[in-house]
């Protein structure tokens, strides 16, 4: 297995760049399409933009799931939004020249309704715990149903709800979406689904290759390496938005994805597996980590409706404080926190 590393590596690195490059597809069509039918801002951000540079956690939840390796997905997932939430929001301040704008909205409805949907899996995997327990596993291990895996959607609905709300209630700019040809940028749209959809069918197989051969656990893998690269498409989206002094929609797309990771990607794998077991005392450590990350967010987001230099600067800090914890505690066991778990 170990002769296989160089390659898997490789194809890490290749497909990365794929996922990129269709993520470039997709952002700029999301974008123009948005313009063309009228969407605030916030709503651009938090749902056409970030459903779209989220489909690579999609697409690797379903891919692993049809594989046999939920945990990849789930764990990519998870890892994602930590990514998301510290690493993004910070690179897009840190991109531009003065702080990176916030809104009320954005504080009080998206990051308030994230961390809601934050709060909504744990419960989730909780009653897993309590209602469909695992035997013999050595740890505290549950098992996600289909019908547990329906409750976040659902909750994902009435965020839909709220969004086409807030759509209504908007007047659009008759000039903002003059001379885009719908037709065109859906094309490309879909052409970069399809290529992110095959790069990630490759990178889930490398990533495992490569846990493998570590003995890492297959949900550390996804929370590190494959999380990294799958939220390449997200980095893209805000960045390129806080540059054009379009901060809002910069830090809505990042709360949106992680909204439609947690309450959509995870659900959708489980559905197409059946069932899923995991092991809660590995996946409660990595959603302290993602509720303190979010936490750290909105107060920086709430103090002066900004992102600062120096709060960027801190959330990078409190990123790779997360990193060197997971390699301590995995790879030389140092810190003792995280179980040897199946997956």
């Amino acid at each position: 297995m170990a002769a296989f590393v160089p390659l898997a590596t490789g194809i890490v690195l290749v497909t990365t760049v794929a996922v990129w490059l269709g993520s470039t597809w997709l952002e700029r069509a999301s974008e123009r399409l948005s313009a063309h039918y009228g969407l605030p801002q916030v709503v651009q951000g938090s749902v056409v933009a970030a459903v779209g540079s989220s489909f690579p956690e999609l697409a690797t939840v379903v891919v692993s799931a049809l594989g046999g390796s939920l945990g990849i997905g789930t764990g990519t997932v998870v890892g994602s939004a930590i990514f998301n939430v510290l690493v993004i929001p910070a690179v897009a301040g840190l991109s531009t020249d003065g702080d990176v704008e916030a809104s009320r909205t954005l504080v009080y409805k998206e990051a308030q309704f994230y961390m809601l949907a934050v709060s909504a899996l744990v419960i989730v995997f909780a009653m897993a715990v309590i209602h469909y327990p695992v035997a013999n596993t050595g740890q505290i291990s549950g098992e996600l149903t289909r019908p547990l895996a329906l409750l976040p959607l659902g909750l994902y609905g009435l965020y839909l709800f709220i969004q086409a709300q807030d759509t209504a209630d908007h007047v659009a700019d008759p000039e903002a979406g003059v001379g885009v040809d719908a037709r065109r940028q859906w094309a490309f749209l879909l052409a970069g689904l399809a290529v992110i959809l095959v790069a990630v069918h490759e990178l889930v197989g490398a990533v495992e290759t490569i846990g493998l051969a570590a003995g890492v656990d297959e949900f550390v893998m996804g929370v590190t390496v494959a999380a990294g690269a799958t939220s390449l498409p997200d980095a893209l989206v805000s960045v390129r938005a806080a540059r054009d002094d379009r901060g809002v929609a910069s830090l809505a797309n990042v709360l949106g994805s992680n909204t439609f990771d947690l309450l959509v990607a995870i659900p959708v794998g489980v559905l197409v597996v059946g069932t899923w077991s995991f092991e809660f005392a590995l996946a409660v450590p990595m959603f302290a980590v993602l509720t303190l990350a979010t936490v750290l967010l909105f107060t920086a987001l709430r103090t002066d409706l900004a992102l600062s230099t120096g709060e960027s600067v801190a959330l990078l800090v409190a990123y790779a404080l997360f990193v060197a914890w997971v390699v301590l505690d995995t790879l030389t066991g140092v810190v003792s926190v995280l179980p040897d778990a199946g997956g």
